[in-house]
């Protein structure tokens, strides 16, 4: 699911292209970083306090959908406390000795940053409880009737915990988070700030209209806002002497085939096949699975929610419906007659 959703151009999903790319246009400074205001007041205001007390700031736990800004925001406030940061993910977690093996190499202040912090196994998130509340590791030495256990002592430092999914999460984990920060979608003046800045670091020359056009298909993402400025840089590179208008935007947008609204093309074929094929619904998820050859899980992770966000779609106890906006958006006559079954 994760593959499918990183090949498309408006997923939030990092991509093979977004390493360098999320390098080169992350902000490395708070000041810098736009959007998501209240959650940068609460960090400004944590991060100054641990200053001022010569500590290390408390663990954090950054969650809401992908692309967001959870690992930037990450290495900022490493950057705030003048500290290194080392990065890992809850899948490259397996063992607990891998975890002891990070743990072990941090020096007093460092952020360790955890993506995807969800995906830890149990018996590491044991291992890490510890850790985070009192700077311990506890190892066993031996095995059997001889096996004894061995306390570390850690320097105080932060941990900062990503995730797309809070409620995965267990209670005990979430728990031994000082800070919890939920990030949402940005607004279209936020993307189109962001927008503006990225092109400044390409040496883009961008006029206002197309900045406004990229941060309506941007889907509220970041990420997809500077993955959809890439390609329209490119585009314009080759057919416009680099130089980006209203014209050269449409023209390339067409060619992603990315709408007005930031639908692409699997999106409006989802939203079609429940239409056209099943009456506009209800129809069950696997049905419409089968229907477009894709995973069950692929639709339910990746296509609905931006067409739940939209009110394109409705989840009812009978299956997937397609709404008026829907037919509207689509340009297909809405004449959808009373539910089966009904007696009018």
């Amino acid at each position: 699911m994760q593959e499918a959703e990183s090949t498309r151009v408006v997923s939030g999903k990092p991509g093979p292209e977004d390493g360098s790319l999320d390098a080169n246009l992350r902000p490395r400074r708070l000041g810098d970083f736009i959007g998501q205001q209240k959650v940068k007041d609460n960090l400004d205001i944590g991060i100054r306090a641990a200053q001022k007390r010569g500590e290390a700031i408390d663990h954090i736990l950054l969650y809401g959908p992908p692309g967001l800004g959870k690992t930037t925001l990450a290495f900022i406030i490493a950057g705030e406390m003048g500290v290194n940061i080392k990065v890992s993910s809850g899948p490259a977690i397996e063992r607990p000795g891998d975890l002891a093996a990070i743990l072990t190499n941090l020096q007093k202040g460092d952020v360790l940053f955890i993506d995807e912090v969800h995906r830890l196994s149990r018996i590491v998130e044991e291992i890490l409880y510890p850790a985070m509340e009192d700077f311990a590791l506890d190892i066993i030495l031996g095995k059997g009737p001889g096996a004894r256990s061995l306390r570390l002592n850690l320097p105080r430092f932060t941990l900062i915990g990503a995730t797309t999914r809070f409620a995965s999460m267990s209670s005990p984990l979430r728990d031994r988070f000082g800070s919890v920060h939920r990030l949402d979608f940005y607004d279209a003046v936020s993307i189109g700030s962001i927008v503006k800045r990225s092109a400044q670091i390409f040496k883009l020359k961008i006029d206002d209209e197309s900045i406004d056009l990229i941060a309506c298909r941007a889907r509220g993402t970041p990420r997809v806002a500077n993955r959809l400025l890439k390609r329209i840089r490119d585009y314009a590179q080759v057919k416009a002497d680099g130089a980006v208008n209203r014209e050269v935007t449409i023209e390339a947008m067409g060619k992603l085939e990315v709408d007005e609204l930031g639908l692409d093309e699997i999106d409006r074929k989802v939203l079609r096949t429940i239409i056209q094929k099943f009456d506009g619904g209800p129809v069950g998820l696997d049905t419409i699975a089968a229907s477009i050859s894709e995973e069950a899980d692929t639709i339910e992770g990746v296509y609905e929610p931006y067409l739940l966000q939209l009110g394109f779609l409705e989840r009812t106890p009978r299956g997937r419906q397609a709404t008026r906006s829907a037919y509207k958006h689509l340009g297909i006559a809405y004449k959808k007659g009373p539910p089966q079954g009904s007696l009018w």
